[in-house]
């Protein structure tokens, strides 16, 4: 059956269900047997009416066979399991789109194409090898199973996947098979194929599966396998049916691995095969060991597949190309014996197939007891291998040899039908498509990429072949018939041709991407990936001519034609770069330096994406024309219901969508193919974002800039269709131009029509295209036509290679003379050749490689010559230097020149000075690691000295005292400390805090299923698409605007309730601010009893534990170490304010000393004394020194190790004395300095007073006078100068007393810290001892909180569940009471059928419950639980059916309601009976909700019972909790506290005396014990106020009762009044809400219009009908008349007939009795045989008065067949004139009806 078919088949089976509900599951099982009979043994599908067929462009002229299969000659052979055996003779596997059935003796080939189109996903051959099945991919694929031989279609299974099928397999028998679908659903499908139906199907797994197969001993299990997993199915039956259950694999410690392939042994165990070569057993969904060979050695070198289990050994395959045979005994019982979980075993037997052969699959040969296995080998091969491992066991043979993945070029003979291809499988092959075979094939060390087959011109036999290689090597190949060369040299041949290497080069260092002969055939261009495109010269030898660079990695080459004035080179590169250069001229002059053409003419060109532009543009122009489309269709509208202008209002502009954003990829969109359209004119293919167009640029004027900065727009564009994601992925045309073949991405080739000469292609819209190689990965990157335009040769990605034909087989064979290719014949002198030197080397040197280092080893041997030259005149030179030296050291002393003399330059010095410090440079180098190493040990000396404190000890001594104070010892804070001080342990649950709030997961508008219904009859359904006129709309939209205006004001309204409502305080509400005072008097007041009492409950902030006692012992360590920091701060300070002071003084005794020396010696006071600086005062200097310091240090350490007497501490100590007094000399001396450095006039006039002294030259008056003015002026700078440095010092010792003050009472307070610190350290140790106790009782707690919080919200869901399902109950049956009373509206008064339809609406009918599935969680629920709970239920009620009693009470007679009593409206019948239907449809619902309920209670009943043993189980734990505190406090308080008291703090006295025993004593604060009692007086004082407070909210209270029953009064009365006026207004109370929010009802008007129009359809059908019927009944009086005449005629008949028969009864009295028996017999027979043809038609009369009852009342309700009004039938027959009929003859009746 077709689709076409299938489809028609479902319309009719759905207008049948919307016609007759009842009898849809009777029509169904009827379908379903009509399904079963049609698909007999002997069904086939046609092949023609289900391959796919080329896509053509409608209403064009081309062909659909234009182009006809000739053969295959790929393998796609990287595809999984794509080798299948039909019989023993035939192989069949996949090519792209075509399923190749290969013949292995004759290696013929037949092929079946995909229906689909899409491609094929996977093949499989059924047991008995008579079915195949081919998988199909696409959107919505197939499975398609084909007959063999006959190759017919024979089922077709649709439905189970979306994309693809990735394997389909069959079961043991063939009954079953097994799909599994690719991405997006991975859906595993079970079929039963013979009926065409899916059996069981299920998602696998979300990764992509490579394998399912059924196990071959037990039916109901699968096992599928794929990316990371394998997983374990089973066929269990539940009772919702059969279903498939799935068990993931678990590779536990094993790395997960891609499993390829499985097999499934006898007891259930399966063997798997690993990415790295070893086996997994599985038993159950866990690995029970993995298989190796001995030493831990892989079982196969690469990824390993078992494929089969065959006498007794496991049969395993690997990439390796190995088979071998396991022993199944040992890894049936493979059991690990150590940790690694291995298990090590070596093989049976092994067959090594190749070196270079990687097989993937390998099918079993069809014969019985055979051996023979065909190989699937992944580097493109097929074997035949023999497995019986005997020692005649013949070698492995390859039957088919293949190009293994993408074929990276092809061209074709531009001479002869052949055909040249190359891949990275490192082969060329040569393949004559006419004879369709391969002719030969030559194998080198590297990938080939690229092949071109050389032109006539260059080439006049057709036998060169340049081909370009991985590596960057190109290869010139000579192709020649060896037949010929055996002709003339005797040689024996070796088949019908042969490549030969004519010379090999390397212009490249990466992939040859394309190679082109120059149009003249006189240069040849290379492109690479490398960026670079290389010219050669063509002759008997190509030579190297230059490259040039290109922006980016070279996509193609295409020389200028014979058309273009220029001869130029398009060079295409990937990254969307065009570049133009000229033809380089071979005889111009080659630089010698490098191959680099610098001066080459070119242009470039770099492609910007437009197709953003382009779409904007065509979404403005779409968005125009739909805007003129519209405006036409309105005036239109208008012109046709004739409004007039002032009417028609304007119609509101529709807001536009915003525009396609331009964009431009990034990274720019890569670039296919390209061609020359016209000089400087080229036609672009674009992949990516920018597919969909092809692209007509040209090189712009402006050349000047960077290529990579360049954006150059296309000025032209041509859309390709449905190519925006599948772009053109290369383009060639036909010789003569008008055929334009393209290879898509898709791997599908399409054929344009061109018109001659159309460079701008403006004909290419008409094309013809066919899905060739594989969707998916096939992309069509090489299309070539034949020299002669007879063939079309295609190669993809997918490894397949397929040639076309032009002109039918017939035709072609007529066309074409020979049969063969021919094969060029091999030049002269061929043979006497020697062969060409080959690149075997990946690493060698490119071409411009080898010149620059050609190039650089000149250098350098021109470098060293010159050195070398250069060396000998110097060692020349040195021998003369040195015998000029010794000449001049054998002359006098005098006469002897100096060395200075001898230096002629002083550079050669510096030179020396270079080079000695090159050489020092090297010594460091040399100890570098001695010095690093000395540097550690420093750094580990100073780390552990040093720095381990925070700060040196500073003691700052007193000037005039004996006092002294120091900073305290810091140490450094360790880092486990500083982490420890961070540290917080995971806060525990508080399970005193209060739950938060929980959602109602029952949400009322949700949950329920009950929905309002009406009552009365449902609607029929209308008609989509009655329109309404203007106004109408119009007023419906004003009524809408208004309702949504009254409906937000009532809304905002609610609004405003619900917010004050929401500020009501609840009756039992207490005010916040006394719920504060409350909280902060149970925490303030305390337990009054005693820490050490038995009872002594710890209040919950006092608890403590390790934790929070660690927190507070942390937090007094900082404080002390805080307070410790302050003071050494403030020691430091005066430490260094006496430096400052020193200094000052030492300034001040300077002016003194110079003061003094003025003044007489009598007049000097003595200088108070100069503070100096202790060592101890400045520790830090003590680790400071210099190079003097080190220097003297050495030597006093050699002295010391000379005697070796002292320690090294007292040599540190000598060193250090030694420091100190070369410092004071030092002072001393800057003091000396100091006085000495007087000014010269004051000395001058000095030395002048006391010479004038001594002579005794007297002084004058005024000479006198200024002596003693300076006297007094020196006198008092003295007098100030030791005031201020007496003061100074006694400021300073005061400040250092002060601050010794402090920082003894810092020690106290430390010692007391100390104390404290001991303290919490024990308890630490004793909270320590309680903490596991502690945190397993707090966590238990823990968990029962949470137990309870759970219950309890549990128990809260259950109890709004059980409120909705009690307002559903309770609506219910307000609908069931609604429903009694509309079956009482409905009756009216007086009605006589009253008790009747009474009856009737009351009788309890036998009906079947609907049940709804929600799918298949709901299918697999089983619980006990409900089982339960439903036989509490089967007293009511039965589980599946109401029944019926048969009588009603008192006896009365049976029900009968399927029949309307006669005088009973139809109408009324009718909705009684479906009124009857609604009834019984709410006591379903009733009961199902009541039994809801029930569940309900229950489940609460339960939740409270659990409530109550986890609260008692909490309150067991807390008081466990407590008692551990409570141990804790009484151990806490056996501890010693020190606590220092004076004497007047104790008063605790007994007769006048403090007693010896102090142990009932209580310590108290003063403090504490003053503040209780001030809060004693205070706590009085508050009383009084809230008592008066008290009364002031009573009356408060009171007076506000009164209010609210006042306002509750006015309420009612208010309410009163507006029902009133309610009544009075609408006669009924009516809500005014949904009153004001009322609109215009759509519905009604479109009702309404919709009346109109069917009343005026009716009228008019009815004065048609009546028409009809006057026709009819004129017939019918005619029809009458005739039979009225006949019956006349009949009659008279009659007569005659009578007077015959009594003349022949008296003639037949004389004849036998016998004769008269056998008259009588068939008499009564025919008698018999006319009373059933009566019957007969008396039932089809009545069939079509039931028919015409139906068709008169179409529409409406049809009512029973004996109450339907049926027009009186014409009259019968007399008796007399049946009777006469009667004995007639069968043929009469017909004729008087």
């Amino acid at each position: 059956m077709s689709e076409e078919d299938t489809a028609c088949v479902g319309e009719q089976a759905e207008e049948n269900t919307e016609g007759c509900d009842t009898e849809h599951p009777v029509m169904q099982q009827e379908a379903e047997e009509e399904s079963q009979k049609q698909f007999s043994t002997d069904a086939y599908y046609e092949y023609e009416d289900l391959h796919s067929r080329p896509s053509i462009t409608p209403d064009s002229e081309i062909p659909e066979n234009l182009l006809h299969l000739s053969h295959s000659f790929g393998y796609d052979c990287g595809r999984r399991a794509n080798l299948q055996l039909l019989d023993d003779r035939t192989l069949i596997f996949i090519a792209g789109n075509l399923l190749v059935l290969l013949d292995v003796s004759t290696k013929e080939q037949r092929y079946l194409r995909s229906c689909s189109g899409g491609g094929i996903g996977s093949i499989t051959v059924h047991p008995r090898q008579d079915y195949f099945v081919a998988a199909e991919k696409g959107n919505q694929p197939k499975i398609i199973v084909y007959e063999y031989p006959s190759l017919r279609p024979y089922r077709i299974l649709r439905g189970g996947t979306e994309r693809a099928y990735t394997f389909v397999d069959f079961n043991r028998d063939g009954s079953l098979l097994a799909s599994v679908g690719s991405a997006p659903d991975y859906m595993l499908t079970l079929w039963k194929w013979r009926q065409e139906e899916v059996m069981l199907s299920c998602k696998a797994i979300s990764q992509e599966v490579y394998r399912v197969s059924f196990s071959p001993y037990n039916p109901g299990l699968l096992t599928s396998s794929g990316s990371g997993h394998i997983k374990f199915w089973k066929m269990a039956s539940t009772f919702t049916g059969l279903k498939l259950q799935g068990l993931m694999g678990h590779f536990g410690k094993t790395a997960a691995t891609d499993i390829e392939s499985y097999v499934e042994l006898p007891d259930g165990k399966v063997v798997s095969g690993t990415d790295w070569g070893n086996l997994l057993l599985w038993d159950g969904n866990a690995i029970k060991v993995e298989i190796c060979r001995k030493e831990g050695r892989n079982c196969h070198a690469g990824i390993a597949q078992p494929f089969a289990l065959e006498d007794g050994q496991l049969m395993t395959i690997g990439y390796d190309g190995v088979v071998r045979g396991w022993d199944f005994e040992s890894i049936d019982t493979a059991d690990s014996n150590s940790d690694c979980s291995r298990f090590e075993m070596e093989p049976m037997n092994e067959m090594v197939v190749g070196h270079n052969v990687c097989l993937s699959s390998v099918v079993k040969s069809s014969l019985p007891d055979s051996f023979i296995w065909f190989a699937q080998d992944s580097n493109g091969a097929i074997w035949k291998l023999d497995l019986s491992f005997t020692y005649t066991t013949p070698d492995p043979e390859c039957l088919f040899s293949f190009h293994a993945g993408a074929i990276q070029g092809l061209d074709v003979s531009k001479k002869s039908h052949l055909m040249a291809t190359t891949a990275l499988d490192r082969s060329v092959r040569v393949f004559d498509f006419l004879a369709k075979t391969e002719l030969t094939t030559s194998r080198f060390n590297q990938g080939g990429t690229a092949v071109s087959w050389a032109p006539p011109l260059v080439n006049q036999s057709g036998g060169l072949l340049v081909t370009g290689f991985e590596d960057g090597v190109v290869r010139l190949l000579e192709l020649y018939n060896p037949q010929r060369l055996h002709v003339v040299t005797g040689r024996s041949s070796k088949g019908d041709a042969e490549l030969r290497l004519k010379q090999a080069f390397k212009p490249h260092n990466a992939p040859v991407t394309a190679v082109a002969y120059e149009r003249n055939g006189d240069i040849l261009a290379t492109g690479s990936s490398d960026c670079t495109v290389f010219f050669f010269t063509v002759g008997e030898k190509y030579n190297p001519i230059g490259f040039v660079r290109v922006p980016g990695p070279v996509q193609g080459l295409e020389w200028s034609p014979h058309s273009h004035s220029e001869n130029r080179l398009l060079i295409l590169c990937q990254s969307g770069h065009v570049v133009e250069v000229q033809c380089p001229d071979p005889e111009a002059q080659k630089p010698t330096k490098t191959y680099q053409l610098p001066v080459l003419p070119s242009r470039s060109f770099r492609f910007r994406s437009i197709k953003s532009q382009i779409k904007r543009e065509e979404e403005i122009a779409r968005r125009q024309a739909v805007k003129e489309k519209k405006k036409k269709e309105r005036e239109q509208r208008l012109k046709e219901l004739n409004i007039p202008e002032a009417d028609q209002e304007e119609e509101e502009e529709e807001k536009e969508e915003e525009l396609p954003p331009i964009y431009i990829p990034d990274p720019p969109s890569p670039l296919y193919s390209g061609f020359y359209s016209q000089p400087g004119q080229f036609w672009l293919s674009m992949g990516g974002f920018d597919s969909g167009f092809l692209y007509h640029c040209k090189f712009s004027e402006k050349q000047d800039e960077d290529p990579d900065k360049r954006q150059d727009e296309p000025f032209d564009f041509l859309p390709v269709h449905n190519t925006d994601d599948d772009p053109v992925r290369s383009i060639t045309f036909s010789s003569n131009r008008q055929l334009m073949f393209c290879g898509m991405h898709s791997g599908s080739v399409r054929v344009y029509l061109l018109q001659p000469g159309d460079h701008s292609l403006t004909s290419m819209q008409a094309y013809w295209a066919l899905s060739v190689h594989d969707n998916q990965y096939g992309h069509l990157r090489h299309v070539r036509c034949s020299y002669d335009d007879c063939f079309v040769l295609t190669a993809g990605d997918d490894g397949n290679i397929f040639s076309f034909s032009l002109l039918p087989p017939e035709e072609l064979q007529k066309g074409l003379q020979r049969k063969r290719a021919k094969v060029p014949s091999p030049r002269v002198g061929l043979e006497n050749e020697a062969l060409a030197q080959d690149i075997e080397d990946p690493a060698a040197y490119s071409i411009e490689t080898a010149k620059q280092k050609l190039e650089k080893d000149r250098l350098h041997r021109e470098a060293e010559l010159k050195i070398a030259e250069k060396r000998r005149k110097l060692a020349e030179l040195q021998k003369k230097f040195k015998e000029v030296l010794d000449k001049n050291q054998s002359l006098p002393e005098h006469v002897r020149l100096k060395p200075e003399e001898l230096q002629l330059d002083r550079r050669f010095r510096d030179q020396a000075e270079r080079e000695k410090s090159q050489r020092v440079m090297e010594v460091r180098k040399q100890l570098a690691w001695e010095e690093e190493r000395c540097h550690i040990a420093l750094s580990k000396l100073q780390e552990w000295f040093r720095d381990s404190l925070e700060s040196n000890v500073v003691t700052v001594v007193a000037i005039c005292s004996n006092h002294r104070v120091s900073t305290y010892r810091l140490p450094t804070l360790t880092k486990p400390s500083a982490q420890l001080r961070h540290q917080s342990k995971p806060s525990q649950l508080d399970r005193d805090a209060a739950p938060e709030r929980r959602k109602s997961r029952a949400e009322p508008a949700k949950d329920s299923k009950i929905e309002e219904e009406e009552v009365v009859r449902p609607k029929m359904a209308r008609p989509a698409g009655i329109k309404l006129g203007d106004r109408q709309v119009e007023r419906l939209r004003k009524a809408a605007e208004k309702a949504e205006q009254a409906k937000a004001k009532i809304e905002k309204r609610k609004q405003e309730w619900e917010k004050l409502y929401a500020e009501k305080p609840d009756e039992n509400c207490e005010d916040p601010q006394d719920v504060q005072a409350i909280r902060e008097a149970k925490v303030n007041l305390g337990d009054l009893k005693l820490k050490s009492a038995k009872d002594f409950t710890v209040p919950k902030h006092l608890m403590m534990n390790a934790e929070s006692k660690r927190a507070e012992l942390i937090g007094l360590e900082e404080k002390v170490r805080e307070k410790q920091t302050e003071m050494n701060r403030c020691i430091v300070a005066l430490r260094d304010s006496k430096v400052l002071l020193v200094s000052r003084l030492r300034t001040q005794a300077q002016q003194l000393n110079k003061v003094q020396q003025r003044l007489a010696t009598h007049l000097h006071r003595p200088t108070p004394p100069l503070p100096t600086m202790l060592p101890e005062e400045t520790p830090e200097k003590r680790l400071k020194y210099n190079r003097t310091t080190l220097e003297r240090y050495r030597v006093l350490r050699k002295q010391r190790l000379k005697t070796m007497q002292e320690e090294t501490t007292q040599l540190l100590e000598q060193l250090e004395k030694e420091m100190e007094e070369e410092k004071e000399r030092e002072e001393d001396d800057q003091e000396r300095g100091g006085e000495g450095t007087c000014s010269p006039q004051r000395r001058t006039r000095e030395d002048v007073e006391e010479t004038s002294e001594e002579e005794g030259v007297e002084l004058t008056e005024l000479e006198r006078e200024l002596h003693r003015v300076e006297e007094i002026r020196l006198l008092y700078e003295q007098d100030s100068l030791i005031k201020q440095m007496e003061s100074s010092v006694c400021l300073f010792d005061a400040e250092l007393l002060l601050l010794r003050h402090e920082k003894l009472r810092l020690d106290w307070q430390l010692k007391m810290a100390d104390l404290r610190q001991l303290t919490l350290y024990q308890e630490l140790l004793l909270l320590k001892e309680f903490e596991r106790r502690e945190d397993t009782l707090q966590e238990r707690l823990n968990t029962r909180v949470k137990e309870e919080n759970i219950i309890m919200s549990e128990l809260e869901e259950r109890k709004e569940q059980l409120e909705l399902k009690q307002r559903d109950i309770a609506k219910l049956q307000e609908r069931e009471k609604a429903l009694v009373t509309a079956f009482q509206a409905s009756l009216g008064e007086n009605n006589k059928f009253e008790e009747f339809l009474t009856r009737v609406f009351k009788k309890r009918i036998k009906r079947v419950k609907k049940k709804e599935r929600t799918g298949d969680e709901e299918e697999e629920v089983d619980s006990d639980e409900d089982s339960d709970e439903d036989d509490d239920w089967d007293d009511d009620d039965d589980d599946d059916y109401y029944y019926d009693s048969g009588t009603e009470e008192g006896g009365a007679a049976p029900l009968d309601d399927s029949v309307c009593p006669a005088g009973c409206e139809p109408e009324l019948f009718e909705n009684t009976l479906q009124l009857r239907e609604r009834r019984l449809d709410l006591e379903e619902l009733l009961v199902e909700e009541k039994k809801s309920a029930e569940v309900l209670k229950k489940e609460c009943d339960t939740l409270v019972k659990k409530e109550k043993a986890v609260k008692s189980g909490r309150k067991a734990v807390e008081n466990d909790l407590e008692l551990v505190n409570r141990e804790k406090q009484q151990k806490m308080n056996e501890l010693d506290v020190v606590v220092p008291l004076r004497l007047h703090q104790i008063e605790f006295v007994c007769s006048g005396s403090v007693p010896s025993d102090l142990s009932q004593a209580l310590v108290l604060d003063r403090t504490e014990l003053n503040r209780l009692q001030e809060r004693i007086k205070q706590l009085q004082v508050e009383k009084n106020q809230q008592r008066d407070l008290y009364s002031q909210a009573r009356q408060q209270h009171v007076r506000l009762i009164h209010d609210r029953k006042d306002i509750k009064t006015m309420i009612q009365a208010l309410e009163k009044q507006c029902d009133e006026l309610m009544m009075m207004k609408y006669g009924r109370l009516v809500d005014l809400e949904a009153l004001q929010t009322l609109s215009g009802n759509r519905v009604l008007e479109e009702l309404k219009q919709e009346k109109l129009l069917r009343e005026a359809a009716y009228a008019k059908e009815i004065k048609q009908w009546d028409t009809k019927v006057e026709e009819v009944r004129e017939g019918l009086m005619e029809v009458i008349k005739c039979n009225t005449e006949r019956l006349l005629s009949m009659t008279n008949l009659l007569d005659q007939k009578r007077e015959l028969e009594h003349k022949l009864n008296a003639r037949q009295k004389k004849m036998d009795g016998q004769f008269q028996d056998y008259r009588r017999r068939v008499d009564q027979e025919e008698i018999r045989r006319l009373k059933m043809l009566v019957k007969t038609q008396s039932q089809q009369a009545e069939a079509l008065r039931r028919e015409i009852g139906l068709l008169s009342r179409k529409g409406g309700h049809v009512l029973p067949p004996s109450q339907a009004p049926l027009p009186p039938l014409p009259p019968l027959p007399t008796s007399t004139a049946r009777t006469h009929i009667s004995k007639q003859g069968s043929g009469r009746p017909s004729n008087v009806l």
